[in-house]
This record gives C-alpha cells, sequence and structure tokens, in this order.
C-alpha cells in the first residue's frame, strides 16, 4: 500500500494496534515516528478529518492565525514529527492572478537563496488543489512595529543592537541581488527577546546593482521619493531609503513623514522636509541624515551605514555557512551540522532510501522535515536554541497613546501597494 510519499507498505508495515489476528513477530515489530506518520495520514480517521477541515497539511498540524494580508494568511502550524512551530502563508489559488503568481515565486526564490540567521528561513511548499501552503520558521515575538507601538521608542543602545542584526540581513540580500521592497517595521520579528529576523519577501526581486525596476512596491509611509516620480529606480537605493524610515520610526517612536491621506503623505515625502527631536543624538541624526537624501546616489551605502559613529563597536551577525537545501544521497563533503541533522533524521525513520527516492525541491515533506532539523542543529550549535524563542514582554506602563500611532497603523492596514508605474 503506498503512503504520501511513495513508499510502499506491505502487511508488515502496518501499525501494530491496528491489526488483528497477526504473528507476535509482527506485533512485537517496533514501528518508527516517520512509519507511524504515513500510516495516520492516510488511515487514522482524526488525521482524515483534519486534513478535510483544513487543521492539518501533509506533516503540519494547524493552530491559530498569526497575521493575514491582501494575498494571504498566516497559521502557525505544528511539525508532526519534530514538535517544531511553524508559520504557514495560505493563500487561496483562485485568486491568485499571473501578477500574484509571479511575485509568489519570487517570494519562494528570493528566501531559498538566502542563508542568514537574520533572515526568516523557508522550509517546505505544500500545495493542495484549492491552496498553496508557504510554511517558513516561525518567529514567536511577534513584529518589530507592534512591540514599538505598544511600548514607545527604543533606549538608542537597543535601537543600535536590533538596527545592526536589519543591517546585517540586507547587506546579506544584496550581496546576493535581492532586493527586498517592503522592507518596514511590520517585516521584522522577534524571534528572541533581542534576535530579529526580516520576513515576508512577497514582493522581492532579483536585481543587480546596474538594472532598474519600474514597480511601486511596499508601504507608502517607507517609500522612497523616486518611486512618487514616476520613473525607474534601483532597487539598492530604495531598500535603503526604507532602513532610514525605519531607524528614525525606531528611535522615536514616529514616523518622519506623516499624513491622513496617500496624496498628502507623497507631497511630504517629495519635499523632503523632516524634523528629528532633539533627544536623538548627534551621531544618529547624522546617520538618519544620511540615509534620507532625496538624490538615491547621496545616500549611504551600506557598508558606509556599517562604518558609521553610531554603530561603532556594534556586531553585525555573518551570513551562515553554505549548506545543501535539498537532502541528496551523496554523504561526501557534509558539514558537521549536516551529518547531525541525518542522524536525526535517521532517529525519526527517514533514510537515505527516502533522500534518493523522494522529490528533491521544497515541495517534499521529506525535504521540509531536512530543513527544520537542519535548522535546529545549527541554531542549537550557535547559542540560539528553543531558549532563545521565549520572549519575555515588558510591562506597558510606558506605552504612547494610539492616537499618536493613528496614520501608521492606517498606513499598515493599507500598505500592500504594487503597481506598474
Amino acid at each position: 500500500m503506498p503512503n504520501g510519499d511513495g513508499i510502499s507498505r506491505d502487511q508488515s508495515d502496518v501499525r501494530p494496534d491496528e491489526t488483528d489476528g497477526r504473528s507476535p513477530e509482527v506485533r512485537e515489530r517496533k514501528y518508527t515516528p516517520f512509519e507511524r506518520l504515513s500510516f495516520d495520514l492516510s488511515n487514522d480517521q482524526k488525521c482524515l478529518k483534519e486534513l478535510t477541515l483544513g487543521k492539518r497539511i501533509g506533516f503540519y498540524r494547524i493552530r491559530g492565525e498569526l497575521g493575514s494580508g491582501n494575498f494571504s494568511q498566516v497559521k502557525m502550524g505544528i511539525h508532526a514529527l519534530t514538535k517544531e512551530k511553524v508559520a504557514i502563508k495560505i493563500l487561496d489559488k483562485t485568486k491568485l492572478d499571473q501578477k500574484t503568481q509571479r511575485l509568489l515565486s519570487r517570494e519562494i526564490s528570493s528566501m531559498e537563496r538566502l542563508h542568514h540567521p537574520n533572515i526568516i528561513r523557508l522550509y517546505e511548499v505544500v500545495e493542495t488543489l484549492a491552496k498553496l501552503h508557504i510554511v517558513m520558521e516561525y518567529a514567536g515575538g511577534g513584529e518589530l512595529f507592534t512591540k514599538i507601538s505598544n511600548e514607545g521608542k527604543f533606549p538608542e543602545q537597543e535601537a543600535r543592537h536590533i538596527f545592526a542584526q536589519v543591517i546585517a540581513g540586507v547587506q546579506h540580500m544584496h550581496k546576493h541581488f535581492i532586493i527586498h521592497r517592503d522592507l518596514k517595521a511590520e517585516n521584522v520579528f522577534y524571534a528572541g527577546s533581542r534576535l530579529v529576523k526580516i520576513g515576508d519577501f512577497g514582493f522581492s526581486t532579483l536585481s543587480r546593482p546596474d538594472q532598474t525596476l519600474n514597480t511601486f512596491c511596499g508601504s507608502p509611509p517607507y517609500a522612497a521619493p523616486e518611486l512618487f516620480k514616476d520613473e525607474s529606480y534601483f532597487g539598492t537605493y530604495v531598500d535603503i531609503w526604507a532602513l532610514g524610515i525605519m531607524l528614525y520610526f525606531m528611535v522615536t517612536g514616529v514616523m518622519p513623514f506623516r499624513a491622513d491621506t496617500v496624496a498628502r503623505l507623497k507631497k511630504c515625502i517629495l519635499e523632503g522636509t523632516y524634523t528629528i527631536p532633539s533627544y536623538v543624538s548627534d551621531s544618529c541624526q547624522f546617520l538618519i541624515r544620511s540615509i534620507l537624501k532625496p538624490v538615491p546616489q547621496d545616500r549611504f551605502t551600506l557598508t558606509e551605514i556599517r562604518n558609521c559613529e553610531w554603530l561603532e563597536g556594534q556586531e553585525f551577525p555573518h551570513e551562515l555557512e553554505p549548506y545543501n537545501l535539498h537532502p541528496g544521497n551523496e554523504k561526501e563533503n557534509l558539514s558537521e551540522e549536516e551529518h547531525d541533522a541525518r542522524k536525526i533524521l535517521s532517529d525519526l525513520g527517514i533514510t537515505d532510501e527516502h533522500f534518493r527516492s523522494g522529490s528533491r525541491d521544497s515541495r517534499s515533506s521529506i525535504t521540509g522535515t531536512y530543513r527544520i532539523v537542519l535548522h535546529k542543529v545549527q541554531k542549537k550549535k550557535s547559542g540560539l536554541g528553543d531558549s532563545e524563542t521565549d520572549i519575555t514582554v515588558r510591562p506597558e506602563n510606558n506605552a504612547e497613546p494610539r492616537s499618536r500611532h493613528s496614520v501608521m497603523t492606517k498606513a499598515k492596514q493599507e500598505s500592500k501597494l504594487c503597481v506598474i508605474l
């Protein structure tokens, strides 16, 4: 009897508690977690009901909602074999036009090209007749936007630490010619008390430094002035402008350009007039003004940002060592982490035979399990294990009135724009 992964099962592979009249040898056989799960997905009534109701997809049990957007909703999931929490972006295939399908393809491609501790990792893509599920790393601490909105501006020491991680992640993207095009506090997520990761690559694209783009993507409050001028633009400069807006928001708790309509916001950004509160340090003010330059070529580069006085002495996390995205049957040149991951997979019942016979792309439950296990091994080695995901929320005794953030909230709700100019 074939299961969902194309693995044949004879009578001796059936779960012991679900076959009567078998020999003692069969009843005493131990079944691996992978065998039990594979059987349950095809035979267990509870699993089948969960699949029908959309409470389970592939190896994942779906839990509560984490967020939603114009094109999708994001829910938390639990991987049945590893018990790891994941974030699952769910898209209705019937609502995906050609442009949205292209953006989705770029999102998957961008995430697979990136290997950095401050960038959300892609695990698996699961497709059904009606829906597409993108399974990603779960960052349980919520958005940077929410934290600042609830607790107020950051002390500059804290802002330095978080901003350096964002800069390191963006520099890794640009090194691989990936432009995010939607950098904002809502797309930076806490994976630990002081660890953040950049996510939501739905508007990302591949673009070399000498190539121009002609699509307005992202959120108006973070949009660079050239995006409002109906002309082509260089992607790296647009991402850098958004970093300047994010830094201003981190150290002040408000946006530099504020208005009650997009048209008025556009006018503010094109005029380029804003003020920085006097309590912001001189070196931080200098950095903000060096990034938010109207002329794209005049803006600080990422290297200049890293070397500025305000970030002096700050550590910037390094990109990860290259590793295999897909578990193959080759065993040579594997890293220590990959060897450890394969040992864990073997204990779960996933062997080299499964690697050889299964699909070797992101649309494979074997690949998804491998990536989750490998990531867990890498986090443990780097000292960012499960304990790092326990978030301590500070009391909201310094929370600011919501009216202060009303324009930001409205912009957040209407932030997804992507139109051809």
